[in-house]
């Protein structure tokens, strides 16, 4: 996951030097920047009219060039960027149509009346009526205003007559909803257009005036003082000081999306004459949006990538002013990013890269959502408001430095380019999965057929279902040899009764080799005349009779014994031999045959011993072991639990 997200980081971090290549080669072409200031007088009529209608201002009535450059200076500076993206957006708007047919009183009072936070322009067409506007001027008008974030959609009350009736629309009209307090998710109002002229303008017009009576309006000095400095719950405030009218129309949209969060005030100062109020409040210049925090004042439009425009100056005060639903999605667009890295990260079959994308997507996806429960709630906790507070606030100190404009600049720029940032996404995964291949060139995968990852992964999950633990390793299954061998373990609840265990344990069990040496001694059964007589199976003395001394030799394990132990075995044979058993590991119970398969233990075999103290040959046990019977064969003590320690005692083994 941490190569991951370095490859994410690592990603983010060549888009910034791309756009700033783009800058460069933009600026070599051309000699401007993108936050170059635009002479109006040296724009044409068609594109005044543009950017007009791109923040929202209307202009009909100014017939003159004259007039209409005037009023594109008193709603704010113009910037190359920003009379770049109004010429692209007017191109590509072009034909677009995006407007809602509703069916029926419960599709319109879900979208339209139960959205608290959003702007609705719907035609009612009176049964057996004429629509008020025609298609053509239908589609021109959802243009205009759908780039403000204005919904539009069509109600034919054919579909539902009963409730035309109740709302009293027996005519064709076009209805508004906006809401109708500042409150986050207050009541919605609904306004019908009585105007008899029908142009777009007009209505358009119309629209933004009804937007503009939200927003809080000053006309005099002394009422801006009073608001400037009052100490009210809102914290963050947006100010607008221009020379107009009304507010721009996506100032005004700007509004109802903030609404709670952010307060808007608009400030008209075309009848002031004493100006000393705003050099009081840091306004050195007309237009100007200033953004007022408990930290202090920012002046909006004076770095990279903030236009006046509805998309630029949204991303602003998101940043700026975040909700939590803004922050899941950025989380969730993160998370989704680093799980497509594993296309590239994975090695193999194509579906095998395939399947591990979709399960690491269920996954990471699964995993955010069950982390944003438990956040969510302790958002909601009173006593974490000062928490929430000062983080607001170390936001807004980091969104207004120009490292988070640039930021802002390049994700407004690539999220207008959609091509261009999965290109790159492509070409960014592409180069991982090279140097994976190189990195793991010494690796080859086994199975880089499909069919062969196919067959290799079918066969994993019948051994799973056959063995449950031993499907990890390599051992052979009986389903190799009887196919219905897995209807005979489906037949039994024992198949489920297994606890998965892990066998990582196996290979940290003692291991050892065993060794038995002959050399002469002392005889340890007693020194009296009794022992002097004692003759063996042959008939020969034992007066001077060999003792077998037992020694081994630790391959892995630190236990030792301190202190070397003495003990006496009864062969089956008849004769006694003394071993010593000084070299096995401490704990370990004496013996020389193996119980499961009942052989004695050769020189130099290698043997293993379970916690427990009982000693097996290694690879008997081994099997035991994979095969999913995790205890001992001799006492059932579990294989995988540590025992107490037990001293070395003496074991008499009886020949059954």
């Amino acid at each position: 996951m941490w190569w991951k997200l370095f490859f994410l980081l690592l990603y983010f971090f060549m888009l910034f030097i791309l756009a700033r290549f783009f800058e460069a080669i933009v600026w070599y072409e051309t000699g401007i920047f993108a936050t170059q200031l635009v002479d109006p007088v040296t724009l044409s009529f068609k594109k005044l009219k543009t950017i007009l209608e791109c923040r929202g201002l209307g202009y009909s009535g100014l017939a003159e060039k004259r007039d209409v450059r005037e009023l594109v200076e008193n709603s704010g500076e113009l910037m190359q960027g920003e009379l770049y993206s109004a010429l692209k957006n007017e191109k590509e708007q072009v034909g677009s149509d995006s407007s809602t047919t509703f069916n029926g009183e419960m599709h319109f009072y879900e979208l339209v009346e139960d959205t608290k936070d959003g702007i609705w322009l719907v035609q009612v067409i009176a049964q057996d009526r004429n629509p008020l506007l025609s298609t053509a001027n239908w589609g021109k008008m959802v243009q205009k205003v759908s780039q403000f974030g204005i919904r539009t959609g069509t109600f034919n009350c054919s579909s539902d007559s009963r409730y035309c009736h109740k709302r009293g629309w027996m005519k064709s009209t076009l209805i508004m909803s906006v809401p109708q307090t500042n409150a986050s998710k207050g009541k919605v109002m609904l306004k019908e257009y009585n105007g008899r002229r029908i142009e777009t303008e007009h209505i358009f017009k119309w629209m933004t005036a009804h937007v503009a009576s939200r927003i809080k309006t000053i006309r005099f000095s002394e009422q801006l003082m009073d608001d400037w400095y009052q100490m009210e719950k809102q914290p963050v405030k947006m100010f607008l000081f221009a020379r107009l009218l009304q507010p721009p129309a996506f100032f005004s949209a700007l509004s109802i999306k903030f609404t709670g969060r952010i307060e808007f005030i608009f400030v008209d100062v075309r009848n002031w004459d004493n100006t000393t109020c705003l050099e009081e409040i840091g306004v050195q210049q007309m237009p100007s949006y200033i953004l007022k925090t408990p930290e202090g004042i920012y002046r909006y439009g004076n770095t990279t990538g903030e236009f006046i425009s509805l998309h630029a100056m949204d991303a602003f005060l998101r940043s700026v002013q975040p909700e939590v639903n803004d922050l899941f999605i950025l989380s969730l667009v993160m998370v989704n990013l680093m799980a497509w890295m594993d296309l590239f990260i994975t090695q193999g079959a194509t579906i095998k890269r395939f399947v591990v994308l979709i399960s690491t997507l269920g996954t990471y996806n699964s995993l955010l959502i069950i982390s944003w429960l438990p956040i969510l709630g302790f958002l909601q906790l009173p006593y974490l408001d000062n928490f929430y507070e000062y983080s607001l606030k170390l936001l807004r100190y980091a969104d207004t430095t120009t490292i988070a404009s640039w930021v802002r600049a390049d994700w407004t720029f690539y999220s207008s380019h959609p091509a261009l940032f999965l290109s790159t996404y492509l070409a960014h995964g592409l180069l991982i999965d090279y140097f994976e291949k190189k990195r793991r060139c010494s690796n080859e995968d086994q199975n880089a057929n499909n069919l062969e990852w196919l067959s290799s992964l079918w066969d994993w999950y019948t051994s799973y279902l056959v063995h449950p633990i031993a499907s990890f390793q390599n051992f052979e299954s009986d389903w190799d040899d009887d196919p219905n061998f897995l209807l005979e373990r489906l037949a039994f609840p024992d198949l489920w009764l297994h606890p998965l265990v892990p066998i990582d344990y196996i290979k940290n069990l003692p291991t050892w080799k065993f060794r038995l040496a002959q050399s002469e001694g002392p005889n340890r059964v007693g020194r009296n005349d009794r022992q002097k007589s004692m003759t063996n199976p042959n008939g020969g003395s034992s007066g001077d009779q060999e003792a077998h001394h037992c020694s081994s030799e630790v391959l892995h394990g630190n236990d030792k014994c301190s202190a070397a132990t003495k003990s006496e075995e009864l062969w089956s044979g008849g004769e006694e031999r003394d071993t010593d058993w000084s070299q096995w590991p401490c704990g370990m119970l004496h013996c020389t045959e193996c119980v499961v398969c009942l052989e004695n233990f050769e020189t130099d075999c290698l043997v293993m011993g379970l916690p427990c103290g009982h000693v097996f040959h290694q690879q008997c046990i081994v099997v035991w072991l994979a095969g999913g019977r995790h205890c001992c064969p001799v006492c059932r003590w579990p294989s995988y639990k540590k025992r107490q320690t037990r001293q070395h005692a003496t074991e008499q083994l009886e020949p059954e």
